[in-house]
């Protein structure tokens, strides 16, 4: 598993020259936020990573509920009994296997891959919220339950897969030929440019995507990536 330090928040990253898949590692007071959790081939690695830190794993928060988001969760939760889990409360009906959209949202099905999962949320979270430093913003469009947490000390964004910097920076649904995946598992493309249009409000410091590598002051790319699908 690669790591990639980042002011508060380390990058780790799973199979990271073929089908890059990451979650961060979120510096608090009082230990640690684990922000997504790759598949559960990356537990035992991601276990090991946080033990050697030192640090307790206090959270672990979801940005939506894909396969290659909580695949792991339930694998450190065995190692990690005490840890808070946070997901965004439209997750609930896809944990339980529900996959219908709701009255106003857009009527397009769901996408993408979803697994059974044992553990049980603590914690629902909503626009708003704060998980640690992180403030929780609703940012649907790859799939209906899909949040992004920016951190109000330094502004980096962790945005889940609202925006992808693999194969070239794009809004979700705007498929790359490089790693055309998340675009495929994106269930409406006109909420996604909605959520890419608010997180740009935000201009974030640093883009933390849930597939590629970090994009540093990435105003101006997020701004033309927008720009692409809504020409």
């Amino acid at each position: 598993m690669r790591i990639r330090p980042h002011d508060y928040i380390t990058q780790a990253t799973l199979f990271a020259a073929l089908f890059p898949m990451n979650c961060y590692l979120v510096k608090e007071d009082d230990g640690l936020t684990l922000v997504d959790t790759t598949i559960g081939l990356g537990a035992p690695r991601l276990a090991r990573i946080i033990q050697a830190s030192g640090k307790p794993l206090r959270r672990i928060a979801l940005t939506h509920v894909h396969a290659d988001h909580v695949g792991g969760l339930d694998g450190l939760k065995a190692v990690f009994p005490d840890v808070q889990v946070l997901v965004p409360a439209r997750s609930v009906p896809f944990l339980n296997g529900d996959l219908a959209v709701l009255v106003g949202e857009d009527p397009s099905p769901v996408k993408g891959r979803f697994v059974n999962v044992a553990t049980t949320p603590d914690v629902l979270l909503a626009d708003g919220d704060r998980v640690g430093s992180l403030r929780v913003i609703a940012s649907p469009g790859h799939s209906p339950d899909s949040v992004s947490l920016q951190d109000e000390r330094t502004g980096a964004l962790i945005c889940g897969d609202a925006f992808q910097t693999r194969g070239g920076l794009a809004v979700s649904g705007d498929s790359r030929w490089v790693f055309p995946f998340v675009a495929a598992a994106t269930w409406s493309r006109a909420t996604a440019l909605a959520s890419a249009k608010q997180l740009l409000s935000l201009q974030p410091t640093a883009l933390m995507p849930g597939h590629g590598d970090i994009l540093e002051q990435p105003y101006s790319a997020m701004k033309g990536a927008i720009s692409r699908v809504s020409a």
